[in-house]
């Protein structure tokens, strides 16, 4: 027999009665029947109930194991009376009674965190223990979730006529809109080689080294200040290019791949198959946001028209400067000022004065009638056009926020999101796609400089003609893949021209020796003949995070820094010792009081 067990704690069943059998695993649970002892034993894959009484020799060294000791049992398979059955897991049938046990693994003291049930611990607690915490029924699940979700990926890359390339970890500084990690090099004082934050550069040259399609499951590296959604320290995605292709092409690609994912993975949650494309600028307009969640029906409307000159002054003063407009949030169902008034305080806890809001009601002659502040401010026959524009009625109302959208245009997509989950309007049990297009390449910094606001490798729209115009007006071939107010996927048609090339950057202050010197390699690719390229990535956390039902990505990474970007079960960042520093030809300076 195997040292270690003849079967796994998942794989016994009636069949097996009568069978001598080794198992080996951990002590989940130990109940003491009075001198019958019941132990469930667990391992990777499941649970078997062992059974011990006073006849067994095994029973005086059963009687001091506690939970989460690992043992080795061996016994004889044994069916259990027909009302001791348990249908809940596939050893249900049947128990092994044990004859003999080795102690395999000790537990010191007691446990940090409990394994057996899922109760809610410290997150410092889990992360410093993770490897209890991972012993969990619920994140062992999750782990195996993922596990299955990257080689489902793979499978369904392949199939689809990709080839899987890795590419280095060390590498050279890249502007990919978040800060490196650096690493010193000691065969090179004074330098630094970077941790890639995307393979971006390397994945494009693999196509103008003439390979077509391009895949890999990508660790990346960013240091970025961390959120519930996001990493701060490293992540994986899905990381894909083709040659000789245009935008649909990469939709055609992608839809195949990350729908056939949701409705292997997704529980039984509809996975809807129309995959809208939205404008960046009409997202923002309608949704408040760049990754919509398509399940609340909600649109934002632009209602400028209908409180320039009006009777209210605040809105009518504010419409008098450039640049400002007032939007309207549809509430279907929400014509109560209970609700208006529980939305405005929502509002006012994200930072703004307020929400204004009107809302439709049957009056006292039995007709309908407008009600609240804004109403008795602007009169009928205003509350009425907004009423039609909305297409709104009788119990009905609608929130108004309103300056430069830049401004409010946030808290207004917070606000729809609260009032389509207030109302009961966001449809559950189903997972809804868009692709946002057509972003814009360029943005204003705080300090008014031109930068990339997006990939800066990507194709502007219109190509060099685009570019001799006003920077802020020129849009990219880029795109991005949202899901239920997520981003998942981020990706662009790539520039391929070294005179388009140099001009976008150019516009964001990178002159053309600062390019040569950044993006030697590319630049020097890119004049021995370059094709037509694009591609996408898809953030495998995030992706995971959603199939899970889970708000937190620490949920379903395996080992996680915490919010601080720590490693409590590593100790990391840890302080270098003064050799390591020396052979470096570095020096740490004090921290700044």
């Amino acid at each position: 027999m195997h040292a270690y067990r003849s079967h796994t704690c998942a794989e016994l069943t009636a069949a097996n009665a009568g069978q001598t059998v080794r198992l080996s695993g951990w002590v989940h649970r130990v109940r003491d029947h009075g001198g019958v002892l019941f132990i469930d034993l667990r391992d990777h894959y499941g649970i078997t109930q062992v059974l011990c009484d006073g006849d067994s020799a095994a029973f005086a060294a059963l009687e001091k194991v506690r939970a989460e000791w690992v043992i080795r049992i061996d016994g004889t398979v044994k069916l259990r009376d027909e009302s001791l059955i348990n249908p809940k897991i596939p050893t249900g049938e049947i128990e092994v009674y044990a004859r003999a046990v080795e102690v395999l693994g000790a537990v010191e003291g007691d446990l940090p965190l409990p394994v057996f049930g899922e109760q809610d611990y410290p997150e410092e607690t889990r992360l410093t223990y993770r490897f209890l915490d991972l012993r969990r029924e619920g994140l062992h699940n999750k782990m195996m979730l993922r596990s299955n979700v990257v080689r489902s990926i793979r499978n369904r890359m392949w199939d689809a006529g990709f080839n899987e390339f890795q590419t280095p970890i060390i590498t050279a500084s890249s502007p990919e809109g978040a800060r490196d990690f650096l690493v010193p090099s000691r065969l090179h004082p004074g330098k630094f080689y970077a941790l890639p934050q995307a393979p971006q550069q390397f994945k494009q040259l693999i196509m103008v080294a003439g390979f077509d399609r391009y895949f890999q499951i990508a660790p990346c590296f960013r240091d970025e200040d961390p959120r519930a959604d996001r990493s701060p320290t490293d992540f994986y995605q899905l990381d894909l290019e083709m040659s000789f292709i245009e935008q649909e092409d990469v939709f055609a690609a992608v839809q195949p791949v990350i729908q056939g994912l949701f409705e292997e993975f997704g529980a039984g949650k509809r996975v809807d198959p129309e995959w809208p494309r939205i404008a960046y600028r009409d997202s923002l307009l309608w949704y408040g946001s760049d990754k919509p969640d398509l399940r609340n029906p909600i649109k934002m409307q632009v209602v400028s028209e209908h409180f320039a000159g009006s009777g209210f002054a605040i809105f009518a003063k504010l419409l008098e400067q450039e640049g400002t407009e007032i939007r309207a949030i549809p509430a279907p169902t929400g014509g109560s000022r209970k609700f208006c008034d529980r939305m405005n305080a929502f509002a006012q806890s994200q930072g703004l004065p307020g929400m204004g809001y009107i809302f439709w009601r049957k009056g006292d002659d039995g007709a309908m009638e407008a009600a609240g502040p804004l109403a008795k401010n602007i009169g009928p026959e205003r509350t009425e056009a907004i009423r039609l524009q909305l297409g709104l009625g009788e119990g009905d109302a609608a929130f108004f926020l309103g300056g430069k959208p830049e401004t409010f245009e946030a808290v207004a997509g917070r606000a729809r999101n609260e009032i389509g989950r207030e109302l009961g309007l966001t449809e559950e049990g189903v997972f809804k796609f868009a692709w946002i297009v057509d972003f814009p390449m360029y943005e204003k910094t705080d300090e008014g400089k031109i930068d990339f606001s997006h990939n800066p490798f990507s194709m502007p729209q219109g190509g060099l003609e685009a570019l001799s115009g006003n920077p802020l007006d020129v849009l990219g071939y880029q795109y991005d893949l949202a899901c239920n107010g997520y981003e998942l996927v981020s990706g662009a048609i790539r520039n391929h021209d070294l005179a388009i090339m140099y001009k976008a950057f150019e516009l964001a202050g990178y002159p053309k020796e600062e390019v040569e010197k950044r993006f030697g390699g590319m630049v020097k690719a890119f004049k021995y003949g370059a094709p037509p390229h694009g591609g996408c990535a898809a953030g495998i956390d995030r992706i995971v995070m959603l199939l899970a039902d889970e708000i937190n990505i620490r949920e379903v990474i395996m080992f996680p820094m915490n919010q601080r970007a720590e490693d409590l079960m590593m100790n990391a960042p840890s302080e270098p010792t003064n050799e390591q520093l020396r052979e470096l030809r570095l020096r740490v300076l004090p921290k700044e009081a």
